[in-house]
């Protein structure tokens, strides 16, 4: 084949195959380069930039949405297309991922328009960092190709080291930028030699490829010093990961940065990047995961798991500040979340119907968690601009003068919690479902039972922490310094929370049309 038909084929593949399903993040690319222009441009200055982003990323979520349908109804795995010669690849996870981050970038725009930040100054900066993240995040959850791995993970974490440090002037605000700069630069680093380790040994960066290559190796009995620089490899691979979902024992940026950030920062990282680096998790676990090196991952997923799960529910317990509560309690649901993994990835050799039970455990998790986490910060927000305090000690005796918040933030927090009949029980209920199955086909069947245990203990540790904010609400009384200003929830930023608190309640009781969407990502596993 001469130069010139290669690049002919190039291009075909290009504008026929790739860039119809790369719509979502061409609507992403195209609204940033917009938003730029309202910064730089003195006509297009008055334009409001909140509407701008809301436009683009409506046209992304249509885009998305017809996407997820297009998708064969019969056989999804036979909707799988590799793009751009192969270094992402379009199925049923990243259309469900995609479609999940354009419906938050919705609900989130719309919560910081009525926050109040950032203002109309920082407005375009703001939002081209949000957007510019969520571009690397829906990379994150299609790559199939190392270098695209590295270079989605650092375009959906460079604009969050700035969003991190978006409160100028506060010292808490750019101390909890270079924190996290320092650790992701780090967290980076590794990442990277790690995956020039497993290039260097496989021959090749393509995920499927490299699939192939690792049954080679494990087929003709590789010699020790090639396993151990593959273990090397991964265990440097799973670092960045682990990073991303702020996992032990790489977690330790994660409650100083949600304190030192405004709390609608917190809420992007906390919603958005968790649902991406799950996707990407799903994606190296599978693609990687052949029947030699599957038990290696297993357990490093399981047992990262528990620690993260145990760790965060402690450490959250003894927290006087809200945000840094949150930000353990999203450590901890990070564990359940990677539950879920383990077990998907276990039942993959052997239960394959399972597996995919498993994959649609975790994407349901994902759909709810949008709700509960953006919900539970838009209340710390919105209260922060009531009370001028983030602090748990400041909502004492809020039910008195606002009741309707009080009754929002129980909804939110008891589903976090995973009680009846709200969405955070269906979720938890289908991860441990997951692992039951696990344990009764004998898929790594010790381990499996160790995470049920971990996660129904954690479950009840869970209660105590979330239910003292609920106590200091209701039975404390109101400091006396404190203006007694209301909350009304016949107001916008009341109709905010009952918009974000509603699906709380609805996919309790309403869930199997979220279900019936969270099995095409389910179907990814097939």
């Amino acid at each position: 084949m001469n130069f010139g038909t290669l690049i002919t084929n190039l291009l075909n593949d290009t504008v026929a195959v790739s860039l119809p399903l790369f719509r979502p993040e061409l609507a992403l690319a195209a609204t940033i380069v917009l938003l730029l222009l309202c910064r730089i441009l003195p006509v297009l200055r008055h334009l409001d930039s909140a509407l701008v982003a809301l436009g683009g990323v409506g046209f992304a979520l249509w885009y998305a949405w017809c996407d997820l349908r297009g998708l064969p109804v019969g056989d999804l795995a036979a909707g799988r297309q590799e793009l751009f010669t192969g270094l992402i690849v379009f199925d049923s996870l990243t259309a469900y991922v995609r479609l999940l981050l354009m419906g938050f970038l919705v609900l989130y725009i719309l919560f910081t328009r009525v926050s109040g930040i950032p203002d109309r100054e920082d407005g375009a900066d703001f939002y081209s960092l949000v957007l510019g993240s969520t571009l690397g995040m829906c990379l994150m959850a299609s790559a199939n190709h190392l270098l695209m791995l590295f270079m989605a993970v650092e375009m959906a974490s460079v604009p969050s080291y700035a969003l991190a440090g978006l409160l100028k002037g506060r010292r808490a605000s750019s101390e909890a930028a270079i924190k996290y700069a320092v650790y992701g630069a780090g967290a980076a680093g590794i990442m990277l030699y790690g995956l020039s380790l497993l290039a260097g040994v496989l021959g090749t960066c393509h995920l499927p490829s490299m699939a192939v290559e690792l049954s080679k190796v494990a087929g003709v009995g590789a010699a020790s010093g090639t396993v151990m620089v593959l273990s090397l490899g991964g265990l440097m691979l799973a670092v960045g990961l682990a990073f991303k979902l702020s996992a032990v024992p790489f977690h330790f940026w994660c409650p100083d940065v949600f304190e030192g950030a405004a709390a609608e920062v917190g809420a992007f990282l906390s919603v958005a990047s968790k649902a991406a680096a799950v996707a990407l998790l799903l994606r190296v676990a599978f693609g990687l995961g052949v029947d030699e090196s599957r038990q290696f991952i297993v357990y490093a997923i399981g047992l990262m798991a528990a620690v993260t799960c145990t760790l965060g529910n402690l450490a959250a317990y003894g927290q006087t500040n809200m945000k840094r509560l949150l930000a353990y309690s999203t450590i901890a649901h990070a564990g359940y979340l990677m539950m879920g993994v383990a077990a998907a990835v276990a039942m993959a050799g052997v239960f394959p119907a399972g597996s995919r039970a498993a994959v649609t455990a975790v994407a349901f998790y994902l759909g709810t968690y949008v709700f509960m986490n953006l919900g539970a910060f838009a209340i710390v927000a919105l209260l922060r601009n009531t009370l001028r305090s983030e602090e748990i000690s400041a909502y004492a005796g809020l039910v008195r003068t606002s009741p309707g918040i009080v009754v929002a933030t129980a909804v939110v927090l008891v589903s976090l919690i995973g009680l009846p009949p709200l969405a955070g029980f269906i979720s938890k209920f289908l991860i441990f479902a997951s692992l039951v199955e696990a344990i009764t086909s004998g898929a790594e069947r010790p381990l499996m039972l160790l995470l049920l245990v971990i996660g129904g203990i954690n479950t009840v540790i869970s209660l105590f922490y979330y239910l003292r904010v609920l106590k200091v609400m209701t039975f404390d009384p109101p400091p006396a310094e404190r203006a007694h200003e209301a909350f009304p929830l016949v107001s916008l930023p009341g109709a905010l929370v009952t918009a974000l608190v509603v699906p709380v309640v609805a996919f309790g009781i309403f869930w199997s049309g979220l279900y019936a969407c969270a099995q095409l990502a389910g179907a990814f596993a097939s």
